[in-house]
């Protein structure tokens, strides 16, 4: 890794380096042009001093000298150089040789030779000595004594050699002395130089690096963008310059750290609670808080289309806005809806302000503020909950980034206020419908069975006495065969109104199941009861209606009756009696109504007593019998689990089912026991058959809390080699067993083991949604009355679709029970239910091989 660098240092460094350099570098030249001019001057010596020998000698011979007159010139010569740095040799060629004979004188080397052979003056340079080889060569005047010699001819070579070292030595010390002081002064001033430049430099640097200091957030950029300052120099303003647009290219794609923050935060936010649910106005107006403190924001708003001409516009402001305020944003929104192609105009406009903070007030906002800054999304098809458009009101106008992010936020909220809204509606009407009829309006059984509780508590605390009435309608069977279910709805809501025109206000009356209703009379003996329930049958009487094919058709009843406590103190037993008083007046001519007397009450108990027998019986003969309903898939048609239904098996060949033996053995305490015999007998069905799907399994609620419960359902199932993941226990809502506490460790513990869970009649009372959030479902059966009721009603049709998406949303998958024909199952595929069962597909089989052909239509 290398070392981090400074632009400081390294000027002071280059600085001293390059002027070291430079000096030094000039120290060399200036030494070696010295040192070249020396030798130059040597050799230049050295060829004058040649000439000026031969000069001489030449004189000499002119003379006529003798041999002992050369000799003693030669002598002379290398006396003059022997205290000198210099050398000189006088060779005599070959033919002045054979003229006057050869003298002493060196050998000569190749230099010499060269002479002799090619007449040429050569300068030579050996390290510090520098040679002169110079030729004499023969003039006209020469050959008078040189007979044998031509012009031109080498007659002898003069050698003259110089050592230059100490004179070029000697030199670069004088120099050295000269320029040794200007060293520290070339150094400081290069310092003082890069000190100054450095200077220079560092004003633009901090400059530039404090504008970049303070970007904290992308907010700052628009200040770092709007800096123009000059820097001094060029090239940092060009630096600058490049900065100013890559702030400009980082705003255009940068995400301030505080709107990923605030979107995190708020993505948590969008979690769907019940106490989100239970109150979505003012969970919408924590999220404009929550906004404002990223984007500050005056207000939001939301668009619902509520009918075809009508719009609710909800408006969340941040502060307390003042009523001029509110009139000009009213109207500025909705000129802008109208410049919306989707938006027709002169539909009515229902505005709601809501304020989430009073204290604060919001400041006047003109017509321009609000045309300018306001962003919304607008959609031209309604969203879940009927939204159609979502806005936000800004204080400023803010970059394209956060804009983004705005629209980003916007897009969800108008996902997540829209099901808000609508989980909203759809839980305001499950919890009205968990406990109403949704034909009638009136209760249903589920809160039947609570009145009836909590009345006979009552009476019983003040000694008091209640009647409990069962009214049939008479022939209505044949009336919604002939005529279909929707005049057969209407004649239900026609009787209803007799009924409740026959009775007191605080009596209670309840649809307890298709045609069949039950009224609660408080503080009513028996014979005022007959009283009361001869005038419902007389208001019924007089009900009439037109059917579609001009035919007048008339209501009656039949009803059976029982008084607390005179005819059974358990409330089971009461309604079991009236039941069977209401049976006696169907079979007595119907239109009527059956008083009890003493021989009915004797009658009746003993057919309960001829029941429990019958029970004890199947338990000790095992005579309980599954029978094998399937459940398709409705995208695929195949089966994907089998519903196991009970039933016990009489000595003739015919079958009970649960229905007319489950409350006397629930009451007996056996049911649990006939329970496991029919767990067994399905589960040997399965190994018979190799069936590999679910099987979903009705079990007592009174069962599923015994202690020994699960151990034995897992030795049952481990004894069949069954993985528990297969088995679906269903709790049915209606009779439920009421300490919640005890039921969610039980249901805990079975999940544990890998059992699966369905909640049965879904919808039908008032824990619907409570189960759900307390217990970990992997199925819901929807309450079979909804399933039939989409054939003809919107309201059943909007319950439904409500529970499929309230599924989908938490990972339950959904069963739709009822599917008696084919209109109900196009209404159970276009809803989007994942499975189904009934007569339509396929009735309840004791083969357990025929109910795994599956959909027959």
């Amino acid at each position: 890794m290398n070392p981090v660098r400074s632009i400081k240092g390294l000027l002071l460094a280059s600085g001293a380096f390059f002027a070291i350099a430079i000096f030094a570098a000039t120290i060399f030249v200036v030494s070696r042009i010295y040192d070249r001019s020396v030798r130059d001057d040597a050799a230049s010596d050295a060829i004058a001093f040649a000439e000026l020998t031969f000069n001489s000698m030449f004189e000499l011979m002119s003379t006529g000298w003798s041999r002992q007159q050369l000799e003693g010139f030669l002598r002379a010569i290398q006396k003059s150089v022997d205290s000198t740095q210099r050398q000189i040799d006088i060779y005599r060629g070959p033919k002045v040789n054979a003229l006057f004979g050869e003298i002493a004188q060196k050998t000569p080397d190749a230099a010499i030779q060269r002479a002799f052979r090619e007449g040429g003056q050569q300068h030579l340079e050996d390290g510090d000595l520098i040679r002169v080889v110079y030729p004499l060569r023969a003039q006209e005047v020469c050959l008078q004594c040189h007979v044998n010699a031509t012009p031109g001819d080498v007659l002898g070579v003069i050698d003259v050699q110089q050592n230059v070292g100490l004179a070029v030595e000697s030199h670069q010390m004088r120099f050295t002395y000269a320029f040794a002081p200007i060293i520290p002064v070339v150094l400081v001033v290069t310092f003082l130089m890069v000190l100054y430049i450095r200077r220079r430099l560092e004003g633009p640097i901090d400059t530039l690096a404090r504008d970049i200091r303070a970007v904290n957030r992308i907010s700052d950029l628009r200040r770092l963008e709007a800096r123009q300052a000059d820097l001094g120099f060029s090239e940092f303003n060009v630096v600058a310059s490049e900065v100013r647009q890559l702030t400009e290219r980082i705003r255009a794609i940068a995400v301030d750290k505080d709107m990923l923050e605030f979107e995190i935060r708020l993505l948590e936010k969008f979690v769907l609670t019940t106490e989100v649910i239970k109150d979505w106005r003012e969970y919408v107006s924590r999220l404009i808080i929550d906004i404002d403190s990223v984007v500050p924001a005056y207000l939001m708003f939301s668009v619902f289309k509520v009918s075809d001409e009508a719009y609710d516009l909800e408006v969340f402001w941040r502060g307390r806005p003042s009523e001029a305020t509110r009139q000009v944003f009213e109207k500025s929104l909705q000129q802008i809806l109208k410049r919306e192609e989707h938006f027709e105009s002169g539909l009515a406009i229902r505005v709601r302000h809501n304020v989430a903070d009073p204290a604060t007030p919001t400041p006047e906002l003109s017509t321009p503020d609000i045309d300018v800054q306001i962003k919304s999304l607008l959609v031209n098809v309604p969203k879940i909950g009927g939204i159609v458009g979502i806005g936000m009101q800004p204080q400023y106008e803010i970059d394209p980034m956060r804009l983004l992010v705005v629209q980003s936020i916007l897009a969800t909220l108008l996902n997540v206020v829209g099901s808000v809204k609508a989980i909203d509606k759809y839980t305001k009407e499950l919890e009205y419908y968990a406990t109403r009829d949704p034909l009638t309006n009136l209760y249903n059984q589920r809160v039947f069975w609570e009145l009836i509780e909590n009345e006979a508590a009552r009476s019983s605390r003040h000694g008091q006495k209640f009647t409990l009435l069962v009214i049939d309608a008479d022939n209505f069977k044949s009336i919604n065969d002939s005529y279909g279910h929707g005049v057969g709805d209407s004649l239900l809501q026609l009787l209803v109104g007799g009924i409740k025109g026959a009775i007191r206000d605080d009596d209670l009356l309840s649809r307890y199941g298709g045609d069949e209703f039950v009224a609660i009379l408080p503080e009513t003996g028996m014979e005022s009861a007959a009283t009361v329930a001869r005038r419902i049958v007389e208001s019924v009487g007089a009900v009439t209606m037109t059917a579609p094919d001009g035919a007048v058709v008339s209501g009656s009843v039949s009803i059976g009756m029982a008084t607390y406590p005179d005819h059974a103190v358990a409330i089971k037993d009461l309604f079991l009696f009236a039941d069977n008083m209401m049976y006696r007046a169907k079979t007595e001519g119907k239109n009527r109504v059956a008083v009890p007397d003493e021989q009915d009450v004797i009658d009746v108990f003993r057919t309960l007593g001829e029941k429990s027998m019958l029970i004890l019986n199947a338990v000790e003969k095992r005579s309980v019998v599954p029978f094998f309903q399937p459940i398709i898939n409705v995208a695929t048609g195949q089966v994907e689990a089998i519903e196991v239904l009970s039933r016990i098996r009489m000595d003739d060949g015919s079958y009970i089912i649960a229905d007319e033996y489950v409350a006397i053995a629930e009451k007996m305490g056996v049911m649990h026991k006939l329970d496991f015999i029919q767990l067994e007998m399905t589960l040997e069905a399965v190994e018979q058959f190799n069936y590999k799907g679910f099987l979903f399994i009705n079990m007592s609620p009174r069962a599923l809390v015994l202690n020994d419960f699960v151990q034995e359902t897992r030795r049952i199932a481990s004894r069949y080699r069954i993985d528990p993941t297969r088995l679906v226990f269903e709790i049915t809502e209606r009779e439920t067993i009421k300490n919640m506490a005890l039921l969610e460790r039980f249901i805990a513990t079975l999940h544990g083991e890998g059992f699966k869970l369905a909640i049965d009649d879904f919808g039908s009372g008032f824990s619907s949604f409570h189960y759900v959030k307390r217990f970990p479902i992997d199925f819901l059966k929807i309450e079979g009355e909804f399933i039939l009721g989409m054939k003809h009603s919107e309201k059943d049709r909007a319950l439904v679709r409500s529970i499929v998406t309230l599924s989908r949303d938490l990972g339950i998958r959904t069963v739709a029970e009822y599917v008696e024909d084919k209109a109900v199952l196009d209404q159970v595929v276009l809803q989007g239910i994942d499975l189904a069962q009934g007569f339509h597909i396929h009735r309840p089989n004791i083969s357990m091989a025929e109910a795994m052909k599956g959909y027959q239509g």
